[in-house]
């Protein structure tokens, strides 16, 4: 009884009350305070994850580059020969640097190696051509048009490095074209979680690796200059160059537009992934429907005297009875 009677009394209502509303003000002019504080312990712990995020980028470039990956140091005497000849004024364009970062080949080593071979190869092409020409086979051909076959080989042989390195970009875009739709969904994925967009890039280069190590090596090298370029849209512009697919180049526009206008990423991730899966789709369609004319010529010549051979054949066995 005694203690209803003690809850029950006005005075220690009273005394309750104005406590509880004491506390209610300390509390509602403590919260912003505290709120800020949680803030400020948030972004220095992002300050320091990125700066870390900065260092491993930065550690795995300097590795590849000892490997040999990324940059490679020019022979000495493919450099020796190409700065005698004055080569770099020559063929050394912006074009040129362009083609072979699409082709993965970066760094002053690649570069060197095509001027030498540009150089080189029409040459050695000509001698072979000469030698097969004049001691290995004799042709009832007069010299002169042996030595004018030789020099057209010459001629042919001069576009070798320039179709060498448009096979290895034909092939490193094919293989980021068939993965890109599927990284583009990861990358959705990984920024809608809550993930910065650095996070994101550098967490799907290593999931899609086992698909394509092409693009893989691309989304690593995009997050390694988002970590230390001043302007992260710079960036993003270069994953376009370097990869020169129009789906890829319109994924980095729409970043670009998002960094700037300050617009919803996720939102611009999810209509590029969309129409990324409605492009390759269309080429497999493509591909589908230009498959029955393929394969007329193929029919035509294998399978049907097959076809002829075993419905006329019985025939003529038994016409060849009866006669």
């Amino acid at each position: 009884m005694d203690f209803i009677d003690t809850f029950t009394d006005p005075t220690f209502l009273i005394t309750m009350l104005a406590a509880i509303c004491a506390f209610a003000t300390v509390l509602t002019i403590a919260m912003p305070l505290l709120a800020q504080d949680r803030m400020n312990h948030r972004m220095r712990t992002m300050a320091i994850e990125r700066d870390k995020m900065r260092a491993e980028r930065l550690a795995e470039i300097a590795a590849r580059e000892r490997h040999g990956r990324l940059r490679r140091s020019p022979a000495g005497f493919m450099n020796e020969i190409v700065n005698k000849l004055n080569l770099r004024k020559l063929f050394d364009t912006e074009d040129l640097r362009e083609r072979l970062k699409r082709a993965g080949l970066r760094g002053q080593g690649p570069l060197v190696a095509f001027m030498f071979f540009r150089v080189v190869a029409p040459v050695i092409v000509f001698v072979v051509a000469l030698v097969y020409l004049f001691v290995l086979n004799d042709f009832s051909y007069p010299p002169i048009i042996k030595f004018a076959i030789a020099l057209g080989a010459g001629i042919l042989g001069s576009y070798g490095p320039n179709v060498f390195i448009e096979n290895l970009i034909q092939k490193r875009m094919q293989s980021i074209k068939v993965a890109f739709p599927d990284a583009l969904d990861m990358l959705l994925i990984c920024v809608q979680s809550g993930m910065s967009v650095e996070a994101a890039f550098g967490k799907v280069s290593k999931e899609v690796a086992s698909q394509s190590l092409e693009l893989a090596e691309e989304l690593s090298l995009t997050t390694a200059e988002l970590s230390y370029l001043q302007d992260r849209r710079m960036a993003f512009d270069n994953l376009g160059k370097r990869t020169g697919l129009p789906g890829v180049k319109a994924v980095t526009t729409a970043l670009i537009q998002a960094e700037r206008y300050g617009t919803p990423v996720g939102q611009a991730l999810r209509v590029m992934a969309k129409e990324n899966r409605d492009i390759r789709q269309a080429d497999a369609e493509k591909k589908a429907a230009a498959l029955p004319p393929k394969l007329t010529v193929p029919m035509i010549i294998f399978f049907m005297p097959v076809l002829f051979v075993i419905i006329l054949f019985p025939a003529a066995i038994g016409y060849y009875q009866w006669s």
